[in-house]
């Protein structure tokens, strides 16, 4: 692939919720896992697994821990990416060496290498033609998909990704301006009015108008606050995750 056609691959990525009914080959997807290999991790330590489900039965199992999105058992594939230091420790211990990395700052890298090796993944498939999407209910419920998946202590849930050839090509979603998020030398100070213009075409979308209408609410910040990410729920699945990395070892102080 060359350097042109991976920016293009990068510039048109879009989220794939339906598939075609057409397995995707082993060949293909060992080609693909690999790439996941070949991204930046802590240390050169890869403290992160994947466990890759293709039989119906587990996804089933595990469809109603993404809130029975459709494209869980549609997918051909779909891929739970975990933080893993049980490896590590493993072989530590087998090298008489000390266990170190059960705590909160592990549990960071982890999440850190397992986005990286997920979003290789994702850039590998969709330039083989491959759709995806990401799953953010993972972390809602990951000590569930955790003992589904029979993962031991030490390994955590961070994200998944269906996986497939494409049976839709929805738009391109919008994203902020480039100036939204990038600053130069120091953090930019913004006044509010800076605010407005860097929201101003997310908040005068045309999807952002039926979403008010959908909602009842004034703006796309209450649509955020009221309905999609609440205070309510943001703190309960905040005390739920918290409670599994604690039962985890990850929230050792020393």
């Amino acid at each position: 692939m060359t350097a042109e056609n991976t920016l293009e691959t990068l510039l048109n990525h879009r989220s794939i919720r339906k598939y075609q009914d057409k397995p995707v080959p082993d060949t293909l997807l060992e080609r693909i896992l690999q790439a996941g290999t070949r991204a930046s991790n802590t240390g050169n330590m890869q403290v992160y697994s994947v466990v890759v489900t293709r039989d119906p039965a587990m996804k089933e199992k595990l469809s109603p821990l993404h809130f029975n999105q459709p494209m869980v058992k549609e997918a051909p594939v779909v891929l739970t990416i975990a933080a893993d230091v049980q490896r590590f420790h493993r072989w530590c211990a087998l090298n008489q060496a000390e266990k170190s990395y059960d705590n909160f700052l592990w549990f960071v890298c982890g999440c850190i290498d397992s986005m990286l090796f997920a979003q290789n993944i994702a850039v590998a498939a969709e330039a083989e033609g491959l759709g995806l999407c990401f799953l953010g209910t993972t972390l809602y419920m990951a000590e569930e998909i955790a003992q589904v998946l029979e993962m031991p202590q030490g390994v955590i849930p961070i994200t998944t990704i269906t996986l497939g050839f494409p049976a839709e090509t929805p738009p391109l979603t919008d994203r902020l301006p480039l100036k939204a998020v990038v600053h130069y030398e120091t953090y930019r100070k913004e006044s509010d009015e800076d605010i407005r213009e860097l929201f101003h075409e997310k908040d005068h979308s045309e999807l952002t108008k039926k979403l008010l209408e959908e909602n009842q609410l004034p703006n796309l910040a209450q649509v955020f606050t009221r309905k999609r990410y609440t205070l309510k729920d943001n703190l309960a699945i905040s005390s739920k995750l918290h409670a599994f990395l604690e039962k985890n070892g990850f929230l050792q102080k020393g």
